[in-house]
């Protein structure tokens, strides 16, 4: 289910109608030769429902259906995978602890607040109930600690993301402990997880979690090479890593980064001010595209088209107050991704901040017509 939200006045007429009395009878339509009768809403196919509520589009309403009858709630409980509270402004906790038991087969569930109210004893109803569970957002909830990982860590080994940004108390022995578990993890958010994401925690993450695509360390600032590098070398599927604000980190990581991961898409640096641009030079040694021989030009002569060309590499590069870097470096790698753009249109080299890099340029600054007609065949679509 989404997170749309209908109007007040249409949200309670349904909210209405789904709490109708048990006995309350129904019209009975007649078909055809065909006759379909409800005596009364519980009556309704299991798939009927699940439809009625899919199509409503809102969570609140799977919740206050989910109340009706047992029949309703058992329907629901098989049927809905995918369920979002993050509109709960108040007792988010006392609601989830409420619902864990009731959907069961959940694999997608989003806790996500704006302030926080989450505390251990709902992850943990969701850890004991909700054994499916593919997807978690628990961003924000300052109130969880160590006990709400290793609740996780036990009771939902299938996670493959968890997003637990913000939740600043957790430390790195309950997520090396949770890395040893969910095995399965290709998205995590640690940003701002400033005790949990260390150079231990990184370690035990690239032991445990080779399957891993994306993952965000913004401003965990106690990184360094050490846990970057271990990184680089135990998950070569990494194709996101949010650096930004890792203060400690040197060109090491970036080197290491280039060299074991190869279908590096995004790589945030911001604020890294140790880069320099012996790390530039490395990510332009290691493109796919020049490996291949494979340019803006030479691909435009051998017929590629714009998707092909960008594929590969590099798409998005923010490298804003790395104030050690130099014109030529930064232009090398901008001339090895041909996905990396400066021009307003397709802005995916970040250099805000560096007032020394105002030289440098995508293809789109000396091909404007190539440019033209990139941004055409990309609304065409």
């Amino acid at each position: 289910m989404d997170g749309a939200q209908p109007p007040s006045g249409q949200l309670n007429n349904s909210f209405n109608t789904l709490m109708v009395s048990g006995d309350e009878q129904s019209q009975q339509p007649q078909d055809a030769g065909n006759e379909t009768s409800f005596t009364n809403w519980k009556d309704l196919p299991m798939e009927l429902l699940l439809r009625i509520i899919s199509l409503v589009g809102d969570d609140r309403i799977v919740i206050v259906a989910s109340g009706v009858c047992t029949g309703w709630r058992d329907t629901l409980g098989w049927g809905v995978a995918n369920l979002s509270l993050s509109w709960c402004q108040d007792h988010m906790n006392d609601l989830v602890m409420s619902l864990a038991h009731k959907f069961t087969k959940l694999q997608v569930l989003s806790l996500r607040q704006i302030r926080a109210q989450l505390e251990d004893s709902g992850v943990e109803a969701v850890a004991n109930n909700c054994h499916d569970l593919r997807e978690l957002d628990l961003s924000r909830s300052f109130r969880l600690s160590d006990l709400s990982l290793y609740a996780l860590a036990h009771g939902c080994p299938h996670l493959t993301r968890l997003n637990i940004s913000g939740c600043s108390n957790f430390s790195d022995s309950a997520l090396v402990f949770l890395s040893s578990q969910c095995k399965n993890l290709k998205c995590l958010n640690l940003c701002g997880c400033v005790r949990a994401a260390s150079d231990r925690a990184l370690q035990a993450i690239a032991c445990n979690c080779g399957q891993l695509q994306s993952l965000n360390l913004g401003w965990c600032d106690s990184i360094t090479d050490k846990g970057v590098t271990s990184l680089a070398s135990g998950c070569p599927e990494l194709r996101a890593v949010d650096l930004c604000g890792c203060v400690l980190i040197t060109d090491e990581s970036v080197v290491a980064l280039a060299n074991g991961c190869p279908h590096l898409r995004s790589l945030g640096l911001y604020y890294c001010q140790n880069i320099t641009d012996r790390a530039m030079y490395s990510l332009a040694a290691n493109s796919r595209v020049r490996s291949q021989g494979r340019g803006w030009d030479a691909a435009v002569k051998s017929g590629g088209s714009s998707k092909d060309r960008e594929r590969d590499g590099l798409a998005s590069l923010n490298i804003s107050q790395c104030t050690a870097l130099t014109p030529p470096a930064v232009q090398a790698v901008c001339d090895s991704f041909p996905a990396l753009h400066t021009c307003p249109e397709r802005h995916s080299l970040i250099i805000s901040g560096c007032l020394s890099l105002t030289s440098v340029h995508c293809a789109c600054a000396l091909h404007p017509h190539r440019a033209g007609r990139v941004i055409l065949s990309n609304h065409a679509y």
